[in-house]
Parts: C-alpha cells; structure tokens; sequence
C-alpha cells in the first residue's frame, strides 16, 4: 500500500474498530464529487456502527466483508462491493484478510445513482476505474485526467449488475427468532410449513407476514442465508463438498447449481487460489 500522506487514502478504522475520525472529517468537508479510499485489514477486524454524509461504494478487491445494518445484513465477496446510500447507519466486519477500496460519492453528483442500499458484482470497467482513482496522488486529484476517471466512475455505478448477497431481517419478534436460528444451523431443505408452526400462524399468513416484512419469499431468503453461511467457508479454503452437505444440500451438484444461479459463478470460483493450484 502506498504512504497515506500521498494521497487521500486513509485507514476508516483505527485499533479497536473505531472509526477514524480525520477520514470521517474529510468526507464530510471537501468538495470533491468523489473521494477514493484503500486499505487492508486482518481477519475478524470490526469497524464500528457509523454513517457519513456521503454514498459509499465499498469494494472488496479480496477477502469478504459483512455489512450489517438496522434493517439486515449484507455479504460482499470478493469482486463485489456495497452501495451505501448517505446517512445509512453500518458496521463492517472482515471475514479474512480484506484488501478495500472505497469510493465516495456525494449524493446530488448524479441525479441516477442508486438510492437504496445494494451488492453489486464489479465491471472490468468499474475495477480499472477504482484502482486508476485510489491510484492517484494528491498532487493530481484536480487535474483533468483525475476529472475524467472520476466522471467515468460516477457514470458506471449505476450499471453495475446487482447481486441477491442482500440478508433482510423481519421486525416480528416470531420472524426474527426464527431467522437468527436458521443462521445459527441454516438448512436448506427448511419449509415454510415447519416454520410457520414454530411461529404458531398459518401457511398463508405466515407467507404474507415473511414476505411484507422482509420483502422475499422464504425459499430465496433461506437460499440467500445459505450463501451467507457458504461464503466465508469456502474463502477459508474448505471444500465445497463439505459446505454442501454441511448446508444440508442432498448433492453438490444441487448446491453448484443454486450458487451459480445466484451469483453467477460456480462455488469453486470463490476457494482461495491455493487451493485451485
């Protein structure tokens, strides 16, 4: 990593996970349209609840990062990254040893940025574009090619393709036990019968109460939770056979299949590179 005092990159968190206020400071007073930020963090470093006044797209470049909010929790893998919409409150936990790369975008400097908080899978565009803007030194930050790339990277937000790595969790006391319990032992083959049991309602207007409250369907919910559990095994090296038949999958082709349908890519794509050597 290059030396901070050259440009505007900065450590967000200092020891203990507190978040730095002199970052914090120069988001809130410089001009600039967009600020860009890199750092590298350990494994389990925590970065207390905070907002800021400006939207953040916080790209994890490696390692994977959990976002939680008052409303859910948000799993960002790498070559990913979380749109952060200004004000909203957040904490940020490292699965893994993180490389990030942040980008701060003051909300009025595209009236089509997004306006809800999202994971978004991260263009080749969108890649050389973070990397060329945390590249710059401060001695550049106003110069047209800074303008340029800064202008481009606003321009490329928002087409960044979504991904279901978003966790909502129901307000109901009955719902929300229940979803804190799968994500202590998630099984996949869990149904909306049993669960409407434990929570003593109806098929039907447990369905009703799930979906209003976090705005899924149990099924995608349930399979949303799995990659939340699968995630950070398989960046840890574990085998995706073990994580499949762990998550309760009857083969791992049936895992394979949901996990390429939902991100994309098969789950080996997401084993750390040792391991495919």
């Amino acid at each position: 990593m290059r030396d901070p005092a050259d440009s505007q990159s900065a450590s967000i968190a200092r020891g203990g996970g507190v978040p730095d206020l002199q970052l914090l400071r120069s988001i809130e007073t410089t001009d600039d349209p967009v600020l860009t930020h890199s750092v590298d963090f350990p494994d389990g470093h925590r970065v207390a609840l905070h907002q800021h006044s400006r939207s953040q797209l916080l790209y994890a470049f490696s390692g994977v990062v959990m976002v939680a909010t008052a409303s859910g929790r948000w799993m960002v893998p790498p070559e990913h990254a979380i749109w952060l919409p200004a004000g909203v409150e957040h904490s940020v936990e490292m699965l893994g040893d993180v490389e990030m790369r942040s980008v701060y975008v003051r909300p009025e400097a595209r009236e089509d940025l997004p306006r809800q908080l999202r994971v978004v899978a991260i263009t080749d565009l969108a890649r050389s574009l973070i990397v060329a803007a945390a590249g710059l030194p401060a001695a550049q930050l106003h110069t047209e090619r800074a303008s340029l790339v800064h202008g481009l990277l606003l321009h490329e937000i928002p087409n960044l393709p979504e991904r279901p790595l978003a966790l909502p969790f129901p307000r109901d006391p009955r719902l929300a036990a229940l979803c804190r319990e799968f994500l202590r032992q998630p099984r996949a083959r869990a149904t909306i019968d049993q669960w409407a049991n434990v929570a003593g309602m109806s098929r039907r207007s447990f369905t009703q109460a799930f979906r209003r409250e976090t705005g899924l369907g149990l099924g995608t919910w349930r399979q949303q939770a799995c990659l939340f559990a699968a995630l950070p095994r398989l960046a840890e090296g574990e085998s995706v056979t073990s994580v499949a038949l762990d998550l309760g999958y009857d083969s791992v082709s049936a895992f394979t299949t949901m996990f390429r349908r939902m991100l994309g890519k098969p789950p080996r794509a997401w084993l750390p590179m040792t391991r495919l050597s």
